[in-house]
């Protein structure tokens, strides 16, 4: 018994995404149709679903395209735990890098938050001199 091939539009509509979406993880060689009919037309089988479904939880979590497409490789050739790890590791020190900069952000934003509320007389906008000493540090 032949499986059932589905168009890109089904596809779409099972995944919950749009056909240029498709389109575009084409072009990036990260999801692939397992065929085109006479038409010419895209034809994927139920396993893209999955992979569509699997990129945008992975999006979800900040996972870029590149790494997306590692994992796929990885999913695909059963790859090692550790070599999962690894790029779940470079994602948790992307993160980590990012919470800093927030961090620092807030405290810029307490600061001026607090000169505002102490209503400071100094030249200019409390404001503007709190960005200029934290900008042109």
């Amino acid at each position: 018994m032949k499986k059932s091939l589905l168009t890109i539009g089904m596809v779409a509509q099972a995944a919950k995404v749009n056909i240029q979406t498709i389109r575009y993880y084409e072009r990036r060689k990260i999801l692939r149709p397992v065929a085109r009919n006479s038409s010419g037309y895209r034809l994927y089988d139920e396993k893209a679903v999955g992979t569509l479904r699997f990129i945008r939880r992975a999006q979800n979590l900040g996972f870029s395209l590149r790494d997306i497409s590692s994992l796929l490789l990885l999913r695909s050739s059963n790859g090692s735990s550790s070599k999962v790890s690894k790029v779940a590791t470079q994602k948790i020190d992307q993160i980590d890098e990012k919470l800093a900069k927030l961090k620092d952000l807030e405290g810029v934003l307490k600061g001026i938050v607090q000169d505002c509320q102490q209503k400071k007389t100094s030249e200019g906008s409390p404001v503007l001199n709190r960005l200029n000493k934290t900008l042109w540090r």
